[in-house]
């Protein structure tokens, strides 16, 4: 049923964008500060070759510096600690008598309470801390954060293209439809892994064709998610993709802080997000023995085949199906004929209020006479022109 436009002045017209963008805007500042206001890790994975009444210690010692901030995993040797450090299996190991391995490549963050939390451990074994950084960040990536700027920028360039192309092209058919979202992402991964790799800033120094593959998942995921909640949700779906991709994706990702610093609400998202399954296989890519990579090759491509396949049976077998005369949302004219008698020459009639002109008959070379139908003027059998359905037909093909 087509619903009426609300007319200017309107309560409704009035007040609806004011309360969209303002629920919007209010998710936005709560899911952030929710996550960042002050960021603490929960069950962070670190790693010791201590063993008995040492490794008891350093766990007492963990616990008092932040509690229940640190899960603890023993390895035999140096050799195998180092290694979990530099593939993220965890984010630092203690060697015992003030030895510490980190990876300033986590980021900011990470170094500042692995070095704070082992630091009071060393100072209680009457020890200095000493670190070693066993997977640095790039050169010109000093704070660790172009992997979730780099992630963002394909994300937001997603989101637009999912809405614009239904603004731009609502009669496109699906196979080029989907020849179009293909084209976005491969274009944007070659972008990203071009402008942050080693020929524009070197920020994002990981292998080139990896990296763009990665992006170009990435983004398609995203741009066919959101072309998914536009047709399933129309305008509200635009709204929806905002607060789960943008809001909700972004925040979850990993990019700021790991994940094991966020809420335990949003810990889940960034495991099946693809911006968060995204930004993790970027940042090893670059610095971490290519962690999250495969991951990532399993998840984002579901995602688009999944969005892929709502469309699919959106815009093709519901149309192409049984019943698809009935179910079509293209505006339906009226296909009927005029009414004449022999001999005269009648000039049109109208229903009151009726919108639409008079249509003249090929070939008769006379004026047809009309019958006013319910939906405006009709000729025999009824009909008319449905300007709900012209409207929805504008906006989604």
């Amino acid at each position: 049923m087509a619903h009426p436009l609300p007319r200017p002045g309107t309560a409704r017209a009035v007040l609806g964008p004011v309360a969209v963008v303002l629920l919007i805007g209010t998710v936005f500042v709560s899911v952030y500060l929710a996550a960042f206001h002050a960021p603490r890790p929960h069950e962070l994975r670190v790693g010791t070759t201590e063993v008995g009444t040492h490794q008891a210690q350093l766990r007492e010692g963990l616990a008092r510096a932040v509690p229940g901030g640190f899960t603890l995993e023993t390895y035999p040797d140096e050799s195998a600690a180092r290694r979990a450090v530099q593939d993220r299996s965890i984010y630092a190991a203690y060697l015992g008598k003030g030895n510490l391995l980190y990876a300033s490549a986590n980021g900011a963050g990470v170094t500042a309470t692995v070095t704070t939390a082992f630091g009071g451990v060393a100072r209680a074994e009457h020890q200095h801390l000493s670190v070693e950084d066993v997977a640095p960040s790039a050169a010109e990536d000093t704070r660790g954060l172009s992997a979730f700027y780099a992630a963002f920028g394909l994300v937001l360039a997603g989101y637009l293209f999912g809405m614009t192309t239904y603004q731009l092209a609502p009669r496109l058919t699906f196979r080029w439809r989907m020849g179009s979202l293909a084209l976005f992402g491969v274009i944007g991964g070659i972008m990203v892994a071009l402008i942050g790799g080693s020929v524009g800033f070197g920020a994002l120094p990981g292998a080139s064709l990896p990296l763009a593959l990665v992006v170009a998942l990435m983004g398609a995921a995203v741009g066919g998610t959101t072309m998914v909640l536009l047709r399933l949700f129309g305008s509200a779906g635009v709204s929806l993709a905002s607060i789960l991709l943008l809001i909700l994706g972004n925040a979850s990702s990993g990019g700021v802080l790991p994940a094991a610093y966020l809420p335990s609400w949003l810990h889940p998202l960034s495991e099946v997000l693809p911006v968060g399954v995204g930004v993790r296989a970027m940042q090893g890519l670059s610095g971490f023995q290519n962690d999250g990579l495969t991951r990532a090759l399993v998840i984002l491509p579901l995602w688009v085949l999944g969005a892929a396949a709502v469309l699919y049976l959106k815009d093709v077998f519901r149309r192409e199906g049984p019943g698809a005369e009935q179910n079509t949302a293209e505006p339906q004219y009226a296909a009927a004929l005029p009414v004449e008698e022999a001999g005269t020459r009648a000039e049109p009639t109208w229903q009151a209020g009726a919108r639409t002109e008079p249509t003249w008959q090929a070939g008769t070379g006379v004026e047809p006479t009309w019958q006013a139908g319910p939906g405006g003027l009709s000729g025999l059998g009824g009909g008319g022109f449905d300007e709900g359905a012209q409207q929805r037909a504008t906006w989604f093909g």
